[in-house]
């Protein structure tokens, strides 16, 4: 083997455990809180694909995380498919009919708008506890339930990255969840709509089928861990995962 040779297959093996490792803090952070992709789209793109195959390709792994995820909190006794389905459906709507009014938005001021929201989250995160560790009331109104997870689902159609942030506040404002549960069906929202959407991506071919199934599988072991975690520890633990990552996600999207 040429020296060549040995030189590129060292970098495709870095490239590919560096992606494995990425992935698994990306499971991780997206099943307890979200805002995985914002270490996942970097990644891909530091492995030289453009940043519209890496969004496409990423989809693979948000797949087959969200796939294991849903078993692990299913096995565990925490049983929110049929809400989850249900949710996602409507997510499904918001993400295939909103998508061309969200790309048609300045991209910075998308982020912008995105990480003044962040910030707004990890206010109530810390000030408002009991907000997001203790089961409330459903909202009443079907429309303003359904309603509410449809606009979230335009924004996960665009980009994905912090979506997860957006999915938790109706699930617990409107359905009035705690954070585990809320988590749970997070899960299976963002499975749902993301066999779709991931569809459009491959026909459009802006899928790198490789590096997406190698993220996936550390996506997978991030997402085992995360959910084992969240059903150990309970939400107030969830709560201080999540004021974590939202102010990363908040910092990232503002400075940038």
């Amino acid at each position: 083997m040429s020296r060549v040779i040995r030189r590129k297959v060292g970098c495709l093996i870095v490239e590919l455990v560096a992606i494995l490792l990425t992935g698994t803090i990306a499971g991780f952070l997206n099943v307890l809180a979200g805002g995985g992709s914002l270490i996942t789209l970097p990644m891909l793109s530091f492995v030289g694909l453009p940043l519209d195959i890496a969004n496409g390709t990423n989809r693979i792994a948000i797949l087959m995380q969200n796939l294991v995820a849903t078993n692990r909190f299913q096995r565990s006794g925490v049983k929110v498919l049929g809400l989850g389905l249900k949710l996602g459906l409507a997510a499904t709507v918001g993400a295939l009919v909103g998508t061309q009014i969200a790309v048609s938005l300045e991209r910075e001021f998308l982020e912008k708008v995105v990480g003044s929201l962040l910030l707004i989250m990890a206010v109530l995160l810390v000030f408002r506890p009991k907000m997001w560790t203790e089961p409330k009331a459903r909202a009443g109104n079907v429309f303003l339930r359904y309603g509410s997870l449809a606009a979230v689902g335009i924004y996960g159609g665009f980009i994905q990255a912090g979506v997860g942030f957006f999915i938790l506040l109706p699930l617990i404002l409107m359905e009035g969840l705690d954070l585990l549960r809320a988590n749970a069906v997070k899960v299976v929202i963002i499975l749902v709509y993301t066999v779709p959407s991931l569809i459009l991506f491959l026909i459009n071919g802006k899928v790198h089928v490789g590096y997406g199934i190698f993220l996936g599988i550390g996506n997978i072991l991030g997402a085992e861990l995360g959910a084992r975690f969240a059903v150990l520890k309970g939400s107030k633990w969830i709560r201080v995962v999540l004021l974590i990552a939202v102010i990363f996600g908040a910092t990232k999207y503002l400075v940038s």
